[in-house]
């Protein structure tokens, strides 16, 4: 048997991204520099950004971004979809790092061992760790962390299948009992309606933000299963929800929706992105 190496190599750079690192830094800088931030009045326990090419998502991923630049974090867990077919609930990495061309991530893998250990049913949610995986909708946020965030974090990389609100509520307090004393940043990465056309893009996605801003995991769940609005990363949607909640977060805003029509001027199939904060308001 191969064995795995420490560091996964990027499948996407180069192609949803550049594999450049002065372009990639220069072009998330300028996404950054472009998105502006209201000023909540709170702390950011977590974020919510699309996860297509930049070209296509980029300037509304970086509305997310944008509102923790400069700051830092000790460990930062994305959240995304798993694309492909797996019979687990939950994958993360067998990789000490991921590598994008800015750089090494380090794989918090002591955290992920911890989470092996929980005694989680197997029942309710498998849970693997897998190597050389070509997700994108992970490692697409990455480059975006490494710009935006002041000093080094330890990445949690958790990719979720089909889940429910039960079980995205029961894994949440898993996370928030290991996780609970650090200094965290969440991310859950997702993509909004695939294919509409944009007015029907522009109110599925309407009723999917404004679920999601009910900061209700049934509410989100209920809206999908009812082909009301759709989260293409609906189980990291509700998983990172119900983790912040538990961190403190009380209300969620969302800052940007746009879709892929915008850049490429073909507004009959669109995919559709949103981004949004999870904030613990002092107020």
């Amino acid at each position: 048997m191969n064995k795995i190496t420490e560091t996964r190599p990027s499948p996407i750079a180069g192609h949803w991204y550049s594999g450049n690192a002065q372009m990639l830094r220069t072009e998330i800088n300028k996404f950054l520099n472009k998105a502006s931030f209201p000023d909540t009045g709170g702390e950011i326990i977590g974020l919510i950004a699309p996860h297509a090419g930049y070209r296509y998502s980029g300037q509304t991923a970086a509305y997310a971004f944008q509102s923790v630049r400069n700051q830092h974090y000790d460990l930062v867990i994305v959240l995304s979809p798993f694309h492909s077919y797996h019979p687990a609930t939950i994958l993360t990495s067998a990789h000490e790092y991921y590598q994008t061309p800015l750089g090494k991530i380090h794989v918090d893998q002591e955290l992920i061992r911890l989470l092996f250990t929980q005694n989680i049913p197997e029942t309710d949610i498998k849970m693997v760790q897998v190597a050389y995986d070509e997700e994108h909708s992970l490692e697409i946020e990455l480059p975006f962390l490494q710009c935006a965030l002041e000093g080094d974090f330890s990445l949690l990389p958790l990719m979720v299948r089909s889940i429910d609100p039960r079980q995205s509520e029961m894994f949440a307090k898993y996370i928030f009992e290991l996780i609970k004393d650090r200094n965290t940043l969440i991310v859950a990465s997702t993509d909004l309606s695939h294919f509409y056309p944009q007015t029907v893009a522009e109110r599925l996605d309407k009723e999917m933000l404004d679920q999601i801003q009910s900061f209700s995991v049934q509410n989100v769940y209920r809206t999908e299963f009812e082909g009301k609005g759709y989260a293409c990363g609906l189980g990291a949607v509700m998983i990172s929800m119900a983790v912040s909640k538990l961190l403190g977060a009380n209300k969620i805003e969302i800052l940007n929706h746009s879709t892929s029509g915008t850049q490429t001027g073909d507004f009959s199939s669109v995919v559709g992105y949103g981004a949004g904060v999870f904030i613990k308001s002092h107020s």
